[in-house]
C-alpha cells in the first residue's frame, strides 16, 4: 500500500475547509485535492511545513506507512 494520507482527517478535526486551508499554505484547490487523495507523487518540505503549521500538527499526523499484506520485512 505505502504511504497513506490522513491530511481530510486532521482538516475535520481543525475544522477547516479546503478552500481555506489552500489559501492559506498558498497552493491551489486542485493541488490540495491531489495531495487530499493519496495521489501525489511527491510533496514540498515546505509545503508540508506549511499545512503542519496552519493546522498545528506534526507530519507523523498527515502521513503514515501502510505495509503491503504481502510485503515481508
Amino acid at each position: 500500500m505505502g504511504i497513506r494520507v490522513n491530511l481530510d482527517v486532521m482538516m475535520a478535526k481543525r475544522k477547516i475547509t479546503s478552500k481555506e486551508l489552500a489559501d492559506r499554505i498558498g497552493i491551489t484547490q486542485s493541488n490540495l485535492s491531489i495531495l487530499k487523495t493519496g495521489k501525489a507523487k511527491a510533496i514540498r518540505f515546505s509545503t508540508l511545513e506549511a499545512i503542519c503549521k496552519v493546522l498545528s500538527c506534526q507530519p507523523g499526523d498527515i502521513l503514515e506507512y501502510v505495509a503491503d499484506e504481502q510485503e515481508e520485512v
